[in-house]
């Protein structure tokens, strides 16, 4: 889900979604409800009840009929009349004196709320309940205290003082009582087993809830569809993350995984597979092979993607050049542990020739140009007549040439090339670039008027229930090495290598 106003919330997204956190959702249920469980068990005090039932009569003499209808509705309109005179303070008051008779004030002290020497009235009517029973002139009283006698005494004291006080406030009428309120030294607060399943219940739906706002607000991309609508760009491929998180953590500046490292899955190689396609497709109507990767901000995995576009690419028969054009940080070399003492700064600085700069044959189809000592002026050197130069001259010797450049939103060294090559692919990094850092990246590309050839995702977290868990659902056996897989890339190559030679054959009939 995205904060846009065009964007809709999908049910099947936000249940998605709600699964994908299933766990953090029941790991907070659980803590709630545990959290409810010993508040109620060992902090809550414990709660005692009592009741008297009363009876209203409208009749005064005894010669009345106790059964006339009109004596009995007469009695019921009583009823609520009764209810609120027994809440009047001066009746509680009344209470209060009878309580302070039978009780000692400690005991007074931790059940009422004492002020002045004396039991605050509302104190002792938060502890009543008074209802009428339905259909019926009887009135049912209840008394919650944290003492079981005071529970008794408070119904019995009200049942003692009531008929005084309700004949002096109504005048018309009288209330008796059946039997006395008796002292019931089960508890009735705190319901432990109650507590503890609201606190599970709210627990999981607070949790639910925040998961969803953070979705909402949350900018991050996440979505290939989305993106793709969003900025009107093709998607040239959705890579998910198989680096070693513990790996990624501990070595965070030299963490790389080449496609040819070993335990790297199978949905990775064919996610490569199918960028390498796209690839040849977006170069298909261009003169110029060369492109550059880069990414909006550091730390989107724009290195690691680059170099293994290129190995995917040399996999696929084509002749491969990657330049690390990136002079302020590079790390081709270490990705592919090379020399980096002369490279591209040393090439177009003229230090050093064009082939000492390159390291041949990495694997198969595949030459690394590394980045070369850190010169003073990377933008100058990118824009300069013999970088230039150096791509005419090297793409007469390779199929494609890759170019790993610095990111758009720190520095311009991307853009200097914008006339120098066919396009520029942006990698975002899923759950991490933002549609605001996409937007700067986008209007930076637009302003130098450089081909925006498409996106890549990169870093997908494939989990249960997530989004891009049915993308990647392969036959257990298949497997990088196997030889369906073997079968697949020679296929592969022999596609690419056909559409890579009409290509050249198109580009000298034009030389021609």
């Amino acid at each position: 889900m995205k904060n846009d106003g065009k964007d809709m919330i999908d049910l099947r997204t936000l249940i998605s979604l709600l699964l994908g956190k299933l766990w953090l959702i029941i790991l907070m249920a659980v803590l709630g409800g545990a959290a409810a469980f010993c508040f109620s068990k060992f902090v809550m005090p414990l709660k005692y009840s009592s009741h008297i039932s009363m009876y209203v009569q409208s009749y005064t003499g005894i010669s009345e009929n106790v059964n006339n209808p009109n004596n009995i509705s007469n009695s019921k309109q009583l009823v609520n009349t009764y209810i609120e005179v027994l809440k009047d303070d001066a009746v509680m008051n009344a209470v209060a004196e009878e309580l302070r008779g039978s009780f000692d004030n400690s005991t007074l002290a931790e059940n009422f709320s004492i002020v002045d020497g004396r039991i605050s009235p509302s104190s002792l009517r938060d502890c009543i309940t008074i209802t009428s029973v339905t259909d019926t002139s009887a009135l049912k009283l209840s008394a919650v205290t944290k003492n079981a006698e005071i529970s008794a005494a408070i119904c019995n004291d009200i049942a003692k003082v009531a008929p005084d006080y309700l004949q002096e406030a109504v005048g018309v009428g009288q209330i008796n009582t059946i039997d006395t309120a008796k002292v019931y030294n089960s508890p009735v607060a705190p319901n432990v087993k109650k507590n503890t399943m609201l606190g599970f219940l709210a627990a999981a739906m607070l949790t639910a809830l925040a998961i969803i706002a953070v979705d909402f607000f949350d900018n991050t991309v996440k979505d290939t569809v989305w993106l793709g609508d969003k900025f009107k760009k093709p998607i040239i491929g959705e890579i998910q993350q198989f680096e070693d998180e513990k790996k990624r953590k501990k070595n965070a500046e030299d963490s790389y995984t080449k496609l040819t490292d070993k335990n790297v899955p199978f949905s990775v190689v064919e996610s490569y597979k199918s960028i390498r396609t796209n690839i040849t497709f977006a170069l298909s109507t261009t003169e110029k092979k060369i492109f550059t990767v880069s990414s909006a901000n550091p730390v989107e995995g724009k290195s690691t993607t680059s170099a293994n576009i290129a190995i995917a690419l040399a996999q696929g028969g084509n002749k491969v050049l990657l330049v690390d054009g990136d002079l302020r940080k590079s790390c081709q070399h270490k990705i592919f542990g090379i020399k980096n003492k002369k490279g591209l700064s040393s090439a177009i600085g003229k230090m050093a020739s064009v082939e000492e700069c390159i390291t041949r044959n990495v694997m198969d189809n595949l030459d690394v140009m590394p980045a070369g000592p850190t010169p003073p002026n990377p933008s100058e050197l990118l824009v300069s007549d013999n970088m230039e130069a150096i791509l005419s001259d090297l793409s007469e010797k390779y199929s494609i040439i890759i170019i790993d450049t610095p990111p758009v939103n720190v520095v311009t060294d991307a853009m200097e090339l914008a006339n120098k090559v066919s396009g520029i692919i942006m990698v975002t990094r899923y759950g991490k670039t933002t549609t605001d850092d996409i937007d700067n990246a986008m209007s930076k590309i637009e302003f130098a008027k450089m081909n925006m050839l498409g996106f890549i995702l990169n870093d997908i977290k494939i989990g249960r229930g997530g989004k891009y868990y049915s993308k990647y659902k392969y036959d257990k056996n298949y497997g990088y090495g196997s030889r369906s897989d073997d079968s697949d890339d020679e296929e592969d190559k022999s596609s690419e290598k056909k559409s890579a030679d009409k290509g050249s054959a198109k580009k000298k009939k034009g030389g021609k």
